[in-house]
């Protein structure tokens, strides 16, 4: 794509564009609060929580690089990428409703995969997009507001339980499957954000209509399934170097990430109130106080995602995401000690810092290396970066019998003996490395002295 053609978008437009992302990501937000105490609550071991959250990891593996090959050669009245926004969304709205109203453990999973499934629909095009719709100069501030929108979203999705309770909803009210209605009451707002956030954002900032060299090359290129699976395998096969060296950094970060999402719930519930019962008064304290927490430590991203902007700028996107990964790890490597509430908002800095230059900095280093011609699949494969150190985290924790066969290490009950601050512990050391292995990416030290095409 022609980057001159690509006008110059007010601050405005760059939060419209990306508003979507607010209800995208209140979903996200609502499932680390809020699948492990569902599953707890309708009666799940802790033991066997990472399998039963696979259904994330499992479809972003195999939608993200599909939908993004997919969404690069998509021709239709409405764009590229926005047929993909609508169908997520709606799908995602569908899950937000229904997952409330489980009766079992099985039920929740199969919700949890419909509702995973439109949210990856939704979350790879919308990176695309930004890069599609953005000159390389905007691209840093396009890419950090997504962060901030993240930052925002998952505050109010964790926040939003302690203000009904404040507000006079009783904490423990709850249906005959156990589950609290102030869960029930959040969801339903989460499925109406999804869907009206995204219409907001396509509508307002719509797609930039391709080019007659555009259409073109889309019209030339082979469809169907089997194209796209040769394209992904192609665009691995020739993955610029940077985003090989991200891998790594990636792999550390989101099993540290997994780690923390898993299992603080847990944490606070022994060090803090003194219970690992999911059924007592103690635990769904607990719950909530993760809920106030996370909407704490949320909202540090929210804003710090906007401090780094001019950071970024000076020293680079790699070394800031160094730091923030390091403050990160500290925390991680305190919460299990912490026995006081208060102190828990003090320690729980570091990963807010960490969060927002996740969701930012990464994709601000890939957007500058990625050809402009596979910008979609290249930003679902980097997604399939998240997915699978969630894959292996699942499988490293639990432990599954099947017959003769056994899958999963079992490390939960067995050399951590069952207790989920050791999975905190070893989070924290996971965010020191993931800090160390991103300063191998050189790249990301300086920003680009040229502007470098990276939307076709």
């Amino acid at each position: 794509m022609d980057e001159s053609r690509k006008p110059h978008l007010t601050i405005g437009q760059i939060l419209s564009m990306n508003l979507g992302f607010l209800g995208l990501q209140f979903s996200f937000g609502l499932q680390q609060g809020n699948m492990g105490p569902i599953y707890s609550f309708l009666g799940a071991e802790e033991s066997q929580l990472p399998l039963l959250q696979l259904a994330g990891p499992i479809t972003g593996l195999i939608v993200q690089p599909i939908v993004g090959a997919l969404s690069d050669r998509t021709l239709s009245r409405l764009g590229r990428r926005t047929p993909y926004f609508l169908v997520g969304a709606i799908m995602c709205a569908v899950g937000l409703f229904f997952m409330p109203l489980s009766a079992s453990i099985m039920s929740a999973v199969a919700w949890l995969w419909i509702l995973d499934a439109g949210n990856n629909i939704t979350m790879e095009p919308y990176r695309a997009y930004v890069a599609d719709r953005l000159n390389p100069e905007q691209r840093q501030t396009g890419f950090l507001t997504q962060s901030a929108f993240t930052g925002l979203a998952q505050m109010l999705a964790f926040l939003t339980p302690s203000v009904l309770v404040l507000m006079g909803m009783d904490r423990d009210w709850v249906d005959e499957h156990n589950i609290p209605y102030t869960v029930r009451a959040v969801f339903w707002v989460g499925a109406v954000l999804s869907l009206a956030t995204i219409i907001w954002s396509v509508t307002r900032v719509p797609e930039l209509p391709l080019t007659e060299q555009e259409r073109g090359w889309i019209e030339r290129q082979p469809k169907g399934f089997a194209a796209t699976f040769r394209e992904i395998g192609s665009a691995i096969r020739e993955m610029p170097l940077p985003m090989r060296k991200l891998g790594i950094m990636m792999l550390f970060q989101w099993f540290a990430m997994a780690g923390y999402w898993g299992y603080v719930i847990y944490t606070i519930s022994r060090s803090v109130y003194g219970t690992s019962d999911a059924a007592s008064d103690g635990f769904r304290q607990a719950v909530l106080t993760n809920g106030e927490m996370a909407a704490f430590y949320n909202g540090i991203a929210f804003v710090g995602a906007f401090a780094m902007v001019p950071v970024a700028k000076r020293i680079g996107a790699g070394p800031l995401h160094a730091l923030a990964l390091a403050a990160g790890g500290i925390s991680m490597l305190l919460l299990p000690g912490v026995t006081d509430k208060t102190m828990l908002f003090v320690v729980i800095v570091g990963v807010g810092l960490a969060w927002g230059s996740i969701m930012g900095n990464p994709y601000v280093i890939l957007s500058g290396c990625i050809p402009a011609e596979r910008v979609g699949v290249y930003m679902g494969i980097f997604n399939m970066m998240i997915v699978i150190p969630m894959l292996l985290f699942a499988f490293v924790m639990s432990s599954v019998n099947f017959g003769f066969v056994q899958i999963g290490l079992g490390l939960y009950d067995g050399l951590l003996g069952g207790d989920p601050r050791n999975v905190l512990r070893i989070s924290g050391g996971c965010m020191f490395v993931a800090a160390l292995a991103v300063l191998w990416v050189r790249e990301g030290w300086k920003p680009p002295a040229e502007p470098v095409p990276t939307a076709a």
